[in-house]
């Protein structure tokens, strides 16, 4: 499966979650480190679900870069 993972810059890193899997989140120093603990934050995720006879939920959010030009006022 694919999930979505949204990051954001932080005062001391990167922040990111995942839309589709409520409280799955993860900080780190470097995008490359949140990138990684958050492929293990989303394996721990689910397998935690399945543990508790949850339904995985399928992943339905998608992203993309929109380029916008800013106008002067």
């Amino acid at each position: 499966m694919k999930y979505f993972v949204l990051y954001a810059r932080t005062a001391t890193g990167y922040s990111a979650h995942v839309p589709d899997l409520p409280g799955c989140i993860g900080a780190a120093s470097t995008l490359e480190e949140t990138r990684e603990l958050m492929m293990e934050a989303i394996e721990f995720h689910l397998e935690g679900m399945r543990m508790h006879g949850e339904a995985v939920p399928e992943p339905i959010t998608v992203g993309e870069d929109v380029e916008v030009t800013a106008s002067s006022l």
